[in-house]
């Protein structure tokens, strides 16, 4: 079968190809996907860029967020799973901690991502774990459903699970125009909050202002300045930060008297400078909103398939075009997803 590999450390072009490889034989309890569709995040761009608490071992086969049909399946799984479209749930997890029992699958300790810890669904066929699978709802694309899971889950979490965002409230999104940053800003508009956006180019900020009530470019101002200003000096009740050590302390600066920060990532560094005084002496908070649960990840899907609501593909790419992908969310050239296809 074909597979995207990476193939080193270093830029799209030199390090992203198509390989031929052994088609995988689904084990106990696992079923094998023919892969439809394949969305790419970030982890994909750091897999090649290299991580420094990775030992960074090649080829590597990434792609989390994963659609297709099941057209086999292993010892111990039901048959009648066979050809059903489904969406993956790209966490794996023990199910037998207090975290699992709890329903808590990404706080379990010794929880996998496929795509990261396991091969990535960038191949024809991919094996998972049966329990991992979801059916694609009727209403949905199969390149729908694969851009929805990790940028749809991980938003669910940041601004309803976790941040428990409120009509009568407002919400900062940063870098509101990728994945995460895009469903995270339609989820903070449906709710009912006044939202605010950042992002870097005029035609990112047309595309945004359907879900903004203000759009904020980053590169002209700053954007914990230009917050105080739309909102009196006020600031607003939630923030939500993927970026980490790049925009830590105007985040913070950003929220009003007892706001919080939801934060799900540090693409910029993970060591930021920050003023703790700021913090509690405005009884400000921090929560960490990671990829989100089983009952997240359905919850979105249901939305996603039930109203307008829903991922923004940007391109939609054969494999053959895998470094064009890369190079596209690595240069912040997108609005939302980037979907390959076998």
């Amino acid at each position: 079968m074909r597979a995207v590999h990476v193939t080193q450390s270093g830029d799209p072009a030199s390090s992203v190809a198509v390989a031929e490889v052994e088609t995988p034989t689904p084990g106990p309890g696992e079923a094998r996907v023919a892969v439809d569709a394949v969305a790419l995040n970030r982890l994909d761009v750091f897999a090649r860029l290299g991580h420094p608490a990775e030992s960074d071992e090649f080829p590597k086969r990434t792609g989390v967020d994963i659609a297709g049909t099941v057209d086999a399946v292993g010892e111990g799984v039901d048959d009648t799973l066979l050809d059903t479209d489904v969406v993956v749930y790209p966490v794996v997890e023990c199910g037998e901690c207090e975290f699992c029992h709890a329903g808590e699958q990404t706080l379990c300790p010794t929880y996998e991502i496929i795509g990261e810890d396991r091969p990535g669904g960038l191949a024809e066929y991919v094996t998972v774990p049966a329990h991992t699978l979801e059916p694609v709802p009727d209403e949905l694309s199969m390149e729908t459903a694969a851009a929805t899971p990790v940028a749809f889950t991980t938003a669910w979490r940041m601004i309803v699970t976790t941040g428990r965002l409120r009509p009568s409230e407002s919400a900062l999104i940063l870098g509101a125009s990728g994945g995460v940053g895009h469903a995270a800003l339609q989820l903070a508009d449906r709710t009912g909050a006044r939202t605010y956006a950042t992002t870097s180019t005029n035609e990112k900020a047309a595309r945004l202002r359907e879900h903004a009530d203000a759009v904020i470019d980053y590169t002209a101002e700053p954007f914990d300045e230009a917050v105080r200003a739309e909102t009196d000096g006020r600031g607003v009740d939630l923030v939500a930060d993927h970026v980490g050590e790049e925009t830590w302390q105007s985040s913070i600066d950003a929220l009003a008297p007892g706001g919080r920060m939801v934060i799900c990532g540090a693409t910029s560094g993970a060591d930021p400078d920050i003023d703790i005084r700021s913090l509690y002496q405005a009884h400000r908070q921090i929560r960490g909103a990671p990829m989100g649960n089983r009952e997240d990840f359905r919850d979105a899907l249901d939305l996603v398939a039930r109203t307008d609501v829903g991922p923004r593909i940007d391109r939609v790419l054969p494999f053959e075009r895998a470094a064009e992908g890369h190079a596209a969310l690595e240069n912040r050239e997108v609005v939302g997803k980037v979907v390959l296809e076998p």
